[in-house]
């Protein structure tokens, strides 16, 4: 058998077309920067418009954020547990809110009208890359809050309940990011491809059932990878592990 070269070309294939930006040596995708920065922007937009005029009464978008606030941080209350929770809140909140305004707007906003040098606009976590920069996000969170809170104790988790178990756990922490980043891309890229290829051959009949089945599961996914997040924070930062 011939030598497998050093630089394999695998790593060089791509789906579709890109656009890129030249930052010193390395190329990065524009057009995800570009949509994550119009899904950036309406968040924004949204808590500048929510928080601007506080009522005790809240209505509108006031309420809106006021429900997003209590359900997200029930969330984390149950899964970092009540010490900690507060400290994490923020995090956990802005993952799921970039996450699932990044779904729907791949889906309600008509990015395909914006027409680039090359490639298109689309979901942010349509994009392999931004679902994993994320789930790094995630690994980064819960070692950081073991660490802080532990300190050096903190790896007494991987010789628990057995040393036995040490290649196992340590295997875990790479297989949590993959997880994570393969699971938010694939379904929501598989979303859009579904509906692109039925609005193809059979045009505004049938993509409406599955774009609101999109928005459903998008939602969905936004609220897993958030929940998930918070379990690996929890389990990072209890005394005991489960």
């Amino acid at each position: 058998m011939a030598p497998l070269p050093l630089a394999l070309p695998f790593a060089a294939l791509e789906v579709g077309q890109h656009l890129y930006w030249q930052l010193g040596n390395y190329k990065i995708h524009g057009q995800v920067f570009l949509s994550s920065w119009v899904v950036i922007g309406a968040l924004l937009a949204v808590v500048v418009v929510g928080t601007r005029r506080l009522e005790r009464d809240p209505k509108g978008v006031q309420n809106l954020l006021e429900f997003l606030w209590d359900y997200l941080r029930d969330i984390a209350r149950e899964y970092i547990g009540e010490k900690a929770y507060r400290d994490w809140l923020p995090f956990i909140g802005t993952l799921f809110l970039f996450i699932f305004v990044s779904n729907w707007g791949g889906a309600l906003i008509p990015w395909k009208l914006v027409h680039l040098p090359s490639g298109e606009l689309g979901a942010p976590t349509a994009d392999i890359n931004t679902t994993i920069a994320l789930a790094l996000l995630v690994s980064l969170a819960y070692f950081y809050a073991g660490l802080s809170r532990k300190g050096f104790r903190y790896f007494e988790y991987y010789v628990e309940p057995t040393p036995i178990m040490l290649p196992f756990k340590i295997v875990e922490d790479f297989t949590k990011p993959l997880s994570l980043s393969f699971r938010l891309f694939g379904n929501i890229l598989a979303d859009e491809l579904v509906v692109a290829v039925l609005a193809f051959l059979v045009p505004l009949v049938v993509p409406l059932p599955v774009m609101f089945l999109g928005l459903f599961t998008s939602a969905i996914q936004a609220l897993i990878f958030a929940t998930l997040a918070a379990y690996y924070i929890g389990e990072a930062v209890h005394e005991e592990h489960h």
